[in-house]
């Protein structure tokens, strides 16, 4: 039989909420992973009920949970943690980003679910790591930037940090799990066992330091990155500029340099030793910019200015909104941008999956469930249950599940 796609086969026991560990499942749920998502009895979720909602459906929660089934159960219960305790028995994963410590006091330990299933991945995503001095303390994207260094590296000198308006920690630590689980799969299908990954924000932000932790160290404290403002602060020129109709990302490193100061018609710019190399050029971007941004603003708009950097090679880069990304051809045309559409909440656009695979079609039709959807069907199908020992457990409190819409 042929596969859906590249995770086809590969069940997840999911209890993961929020953005991090969500990501980390719905990647999987768009390579055709089996998601089953452990919902919390008695609420659920708790982005079911953040942000927009249409028909009482949240759209936040529909981008995090597509192609997920829902099984609302509660693991405070004995017969509730049977439950679990035999759904780690048939799965090949198991994720959480609790906080440290949590998914333990409810019976689920990484040592109990090694007893229950030696080939069992365990995957817990947190902001500091299960362990350490920090590890106890509560965390968010934002709170995991500012212990890594990188909100100290975003803002300007005269109105301090600035903080993103978007879970980028969030997200790239969730990728950083699905590729950590996708290393333990390939150990586990070359002869190896299960094992338990710890994964964190503060370690996949630290990750992304470019250059400065290098610099800081080998410089033995002569380099001291700060807030840079507009403009890198170790080449240039290299940041945002003020162009003729707002703002321009332009990078005119190395030897695109040269091509900049022909193009804006000071050659004798090239030589001139104030902005000899890139170092130097950063060391006096106060003198550099406003001579950059002299020149773009005699363009005759931003679009031209894009043409004519372009056609030099010289890499720049319109400074778009949410909205112009949306409508922009070229996210339209690769699926960055796409419409799905909700049993509830009907047709919205979202971002597209960011892995691409040749072999496979990479936008599955995909649903978010509603909460305790598949409660039957999970528990028929895995732990062979009967209809009235499922219904019993729902009558009990055991198991949770809202009505489904008539249509």
């Amino acid at each position: 039989m042929q596969k859906k796609h590249i995770l086809d086969g590969i069940r997840v026991l999911d209890f993961s909420q929020h953005v991090a560990g969500p990501t980390t499942s719905r990647l999987m749920a768009e390579m055709g992973a089996e998601i089953i998502k452990i919902e919390l009895a008695p609420f659920g979720e708790q982005i079911r009920s953040i942000g927009i909602q249409i028909n009482d459906r949240g759209v936040y929660f529909i981008q995090q949970n597509r192609g997920k089934k829902s099984v609302c159960v509660d693991m405070k219960s004995e017969q509730g943690r049977d439950i679990i305790y035999q759904l780690v028995e048939q799965v090949d994963i198991v994720l959480e980003n609790f906080a440290p410590g949590a998914i333990g006091r409810l019976g689920l330990t990484w040592e109990k679910v090694h007893s229950l299933n030696p080939n069992c991945i365990m995957c817990s995503i947190s902001t500091f790591g299960q362990e350490g001095p920090l590890s106890t303390l509560p965390g968010y994207d934002f709170i995991g930037q500012a212990y890594a260094g990188i909100t100290s590296m975003i803002g300007d000198k005269e109105n301090g940090p600035y903080i993103p308006i978007a879970a980028m920690g969030d997200t790239m630590t969730g990728a950083h799990a699905l590729a950590a689980i996708n290393g333990a799969l390939y150990h586990r299908a070359t002869g190896g066992t299960g094992q338990f990954l710890d994964i964190s924000l503060v370690d996949c932000y630290f990750h992304c330091h470019e250059m400065n932790v290098g610099l800081i160290s080998a410089s033995k404290d002569g380099f001291s990155p700060n807030l840079p403002g507009r403009h890198h602060g170790t080449v240039g020129p290299l940041g945002v500029f003020k162009s003729k109709d707002g703002y321009i990302i332009l990078i005119a490193i190395l030897r695109r340099w040269e091509d900049l100061c022909r193009l804006m018609g000071q050659p004798e710019l090239i030589d001139d030793p104030r902005f000899i190399d890139d170092a130097t050029r950063a060391q006096n971007q106060e003198i550099l910019t406003p001579i950059i941004e002299a020149w773009l603003q005699t363009q005759e708009s931003d679009e031209s200015i894009i043409q004519l950097l372009g056609e030099k090679h010289i890499p720049v880069a319109p400074i778009l909104s949410i909205e112009q990304v949306m409508e922009h051809p070229h996210m339209r045309q690769r699926g960055t941008v796409r419409t799905v559409t909700d049993r509830g909440a009907g047709s919205f656009e979202m971002p597209g999956t960011p892995l691409r695979f040749s072999a496979f079609d990479n936008d599955l039709d995909l649903q978010a469930p509603y909460l305790g959807e598949h409660n039957q069907v999970v528990l028929r199908e895995l732990l062979g249950m009967d209809s009235d020992s499922i219904d019993d457990l729902t009558e009990k409190g055991v198991l949770l599940n809202e009505p489904l819409p008539e249509n």
